[in-house]
């Protein structure tokens, strides 16, 4: 007989040691996968400059109907480190082409209510 100590999920394999945060200063680049409620305004302090004329934010939020059918909440799940290299892809090239200061990509897991952000952009 085993306890349930020595059935617990192998390090390597346990979705709550793998990274959710990535952060490359160089470029003012900041991705974040998180179970909790997402903050814009933090996501504008991190990417605020006073070389950016503008700065441009984009929350995603749960509506309450897709095509037609009532809905309740989402739910998100993701392999992080594949996320976040998928995300930091996206986010160096957005940096590379349109020559922006800083970008913020914050993605929640998780369940998602109705009217609440499940990803904050901000550049």
């Amino acid at each position: 007989m085993t306890s349930s100590e020595d059935q617990k999920t192998p390090t390597h394999l346990d979705p709550d040691t793998y990274p959710r945060h990535l952060t490359d200063a160089t470029q003012n680049i900041h991705l974040e996968l998180t179970y909790s409620p997402l903050n814009a305004q933090s996501a504008l302090d991190k990417i605020s400059s006073p070389a950016a004329g503008a700065n441009v934010l984009f929350l995603g939020t749960t509506r309450n109907t897709f095509e037609d059918r009532a809905v309740a909440q989402l739910s998100y799940t993701a392999y992080p480190p594949l996320t976040l290299k998928t995300l930091a892809g996206i986010a160096r090239d957005a940096v590379a082409k349109h020559g922006l200061t800083g970008i913020v990509i914050a993605h929640r897991l998780g369940v998602v209510p109705i009217r609440e952000a499940s990803i904050v952009i901000a550049v």
